[in-house]
């Protein structure tokens, strides 16, 4: 196994072109001024040890000491082995709303985007539990199973949006029984963070909250806009073209609907709150995640990544000290060989 530590500097690689293109440039300039000067044949008289072959060797051998230093930059490592670590944590299941509501701006920027915000400063704040992500709107869908790998969680997250599920509305009954069945190992200690404007399209939720609370899942709940509600902007190319209108031509008005959150937390064993500060929804969450007994899992990680730069700078200062040590001039004993049988001028 491999990683890159800096693949920022790949793009010092831009400056082989210039250099191709600058010696190209040069090559031209030379050889118009010696046309200027005087005739080919007598310029190859008077020096006839120059080698035309020398200076494209000479650039090549430059090009591979620049290419070996870049990748002495970037820092490839390799992982010399697959360890397990034991680790202590809880498993939480992120339900994410993205149902049309979701992109109302009564909460800055929209809904949608304030739960993924509110969602990875969650995660970066947790230390060895395991997360999954669920989004749904009229159905419920799995982003990603139970991981430890924050990064591809916070990834998968940014890339959500309100296109991933074809069916509209709020199905709440969906998304609870999909993370019921979500977690993977029944000793750990469950929670489910439920993210949602509250209109629920589609009742029968009580009976998925009482199959989670029997599985010991605690549920916690994040209520995201305003009672006064918002329009559901259209966009195209990150404009705004128009708002969503009803049947009757009339502009669609979403509004906050906080009473099925509250019902859920209660009788999910966890808690409501508001979603329009970030910071104290994480407290929160932070304080509910601190009163769980923590469960020893076991997860495999590639361990001792080793750094490799140190062999390409090597190669790099030999590629350029090479460069310095070949002379313009033709090699003597190659010279000496005649490989093309051509004919010396007698003294």
């Amino acid at each position: 196994m491999w990683e890159l530590d800096q693949p920022k500097y790949f793009i010092a690689f831009v400056i082989l072109p210039v250099l191709l293109f600058l010696y190209i440039g040069h090559y031209i300039w030379q050889k118009r001024k010696q046309k200027e000067f005087g005739d080919a044949l007598i310029l190859e008289k008077l020096a006839p040890n120059t080698s035309v072959f020398k200076p494209f060797l000479k650039l090549f051998v430059v090009s591979l000491g620049i290419s070996a230093i870049i990748l002495a930059l970037v820092n490839p490592k390799i992982g010399t082995k697959i360890e397990t670590v034991k680790r202590q944590g809880v498993d939480i299941v992120f339900a994410v709303d993205v149902s049309k509501s979701m992109l109302a701006e009564d909460i800055a920027p929209n809904r949608l985007e304030k739960a993924k915000q509110i969602v990875s400063q969650t995660i970066n704040q947790l230390g060895s539990d395991r997360i999954g992500i669920i989004g749904y709107a009229g159905a419920a869908y799995p982003v990603l199973p139970i991981t430890t790998d924050y990064a591809v969680a916070k990834m998968y997250l940014q890339n959500m949006n309100t296109d991933m599920v074809s069916s509209q509305g709020t199905a709440l009954q969906d998304a609870i029984l999909l993370a019921t069945k979500s977690f993977d190992n029944p000793a750990t200690s469950k929670v489910l963070i439920l993210l949602s404007d509250g209109e629920d399209h589609e009742m029968g939720y009580e009976q998925a909250v009482e199959e989670a609370k029997a599985q010991g899942i605690q549920i916690i709940t994040i209520g995201l806009g305003t009672e006064k509600g918002g329009p559901i902007p259209i966009r195209y190319n990150g404009t705004i073209q128009g708002y969503k209108k009803d049947n009757a031509g009339e502009t669609v008005i979403t509004r906050f609907s906080p009473a099925t959150l509250k019902t859920i937390a209660e009788q999910g064993n966890g808690g409501y709150v508001y979603g329009n500060n970030t910071k104290q929804v994480t407290e929160f969450i932070k304080d509910k995640l601190s009163t769980l007994q923590k469960t020893e899992f076991e997860s495999q990680q590639i361990a001792d990544f080793e750094s490799q730069f140190q062999w390409f700078l090597f190669f790099g200062f030999l590629f350029l000290l090479a460069d310095v040590l070949l002379l313009d001039r033709k090699t003597a004993w190659i010279t000496k060989l005649n490989l093309f049988n051509v004919k010396q001028n007698e003294k």
